[in-house]
């Protein structure tokens, strides 16, 4: 009779698709914490068959946090492996103090517009770390500022659903077009040829320039397909938005009604565009409402054809620009970029509700 005692059997752990996925993140990944990374790195040595000695000299740690991690994966799977609640060291900064930090934080400091994380860990007597911390624990960003603008126009409500009700609800029939023009689109050359992106350093650029003069771009974005009807003009005045007109009527399918969003800028509703529009009764105009130009979605388009094209361009002259305009117009209309309206119209207004009691909108109106 042999007297060789057999071993215990080591533990298996089968890991579904979806938990290697994760682990493997968690070890790879940079945003996960060297504790993380460890713990996952256990399971999935484990899942491959390995031994604890085995994995005790590849992650040079006790068999006791091998055994810990993996019994309790084992037992609540990934939940297994986070701290378990109240473990890790105490807070330290009094109630008090973070209510200062947080109720300081809409407050900007004498002198100045907003607080950094340095003043405010100066003022209240805690360190950088804990100021940030408390901050982003009750989502404080005073760093950021978004900017937003409230319609006085009486009619808001009439002329927001009219262009809303195109986007949810576009007529059978017909052309919904986004209109607009972009002024000063500058053909801005570089005073030097700039460094290339490459590895190991950043795209440069000289921070000084030529001016070779501006171009206007007018566009019309298609809602339904998203291509762009354009020209470019040295001007925007009422005889340049006429033209353009008489351009989207060449272009567009005579038996379909078109409707055309623009704003309230007084080219669109000069006298002479009134008397053009008056013979050709297919064009309808919607007007978006004063100082709510964010409702017209070609301004998405020139945001994207801003960043594509004007800023990062170096342009020896106004030609060039737009040559460099009409080919990228050329190739996004050949796989065409719809914007797509999402938001409900109601949830909207009453987020301007909302901002508008905050002002005391009706004092204000009165004071401006």
């Amino acid at each position: 009779m042999s007297n060789i005692k057999e071993g215990r059997p080591p533990t298996l752990v089968i890991l579904t698709t979806e938990e290697k996925n994760e682990l493997e993140k968690r070890v790879k990944g940079y945003t996960y914490s060297k504790r993380d990374s460890l713990r996952a790195e256990i399971i999935l040595l484990k899942s491959q068959g390995k031994t604890q000695e085995q994995i005790k000299e590849e992650l040079k740690i006790s068999r006791r946090s091998i055994m810990k991690w993996v019994n309790r994966f084992l037992k609540i799977r990934l939940d297994g492996l986070k701290d378990a609640s109240g473990r890790g060291r105490k807070e330290t900064i009094p109630v008090d103090v973070v209510n200062t930090i947080i109720t300081k934080a809409t407050q900007p400091p004498r002198n100045k517009n907003k607080w950094s994380t340095r003043l405010m860990a100066k003022e209240v007597g805690v360190s950088q770390t804990s100021v940030l911390r408390i901050w982003q624990a009750n989502d404080i960003k005073p760093h950021i500022t978004k900017t937003f603008k409230l319609s006085k126009d009486p009619n808001f409500e009439i002329k927001f659903w009219d262009v809303i009700g195109l986007y949810l609800n576009p007529p059978e029939k017909a052309l919904v077009l986004c209109c607009d023009e972009k002024s000063q689109c500058q053909a801005l050359e570089r005073t030097q040829p700039g460094l290339p992106l490459g590895i190991g350093h950043i795209k440069t650029k000289t921070h000084d320039y030529y001016r070779h003069g501006t171009t206007t771009l007018f566009a019309a974005l298609n809602y339904i397909d998203g291509k762009i009807i354009s020209t470019t003009q040295d001007k925007h005045r009422h005889e340049e938005w006429l033209k353009f007109l008489k351009q989207i009527d060449k272009e567009t399918p005579l038996d379909l009604d078109l409707h055309l969003i623009v704003d309230n800028y007084s080219t669109h509703k000069h006298e002479n565009v009134k008397k053009w529009l008056s013979k050709h009764p297919r064009f309808h105009m919607h007007f978006t409402p004063t100082g709510s130009s964010w409702m017209n979605l070609v301004e998405r388009f020139f945001l994207d054809i801003t960043n594509d094209v004007i800023r990062e361009g170096s342009f020896v002259s106004i030609k060039e620009l737009e040559g460099a305009i009409k080919n990228y117009l050329a190739d996004r209309n050949i796989n065409p970029q719809r914007y797509v309206w999402k938001a409900e119209g109601q949830k909207i207004l009453e987020k301007i509700n909302r901002a508008r009691q905050k002002l005391g909108w009706d004092q204000y109106c009165e004071g401006n």
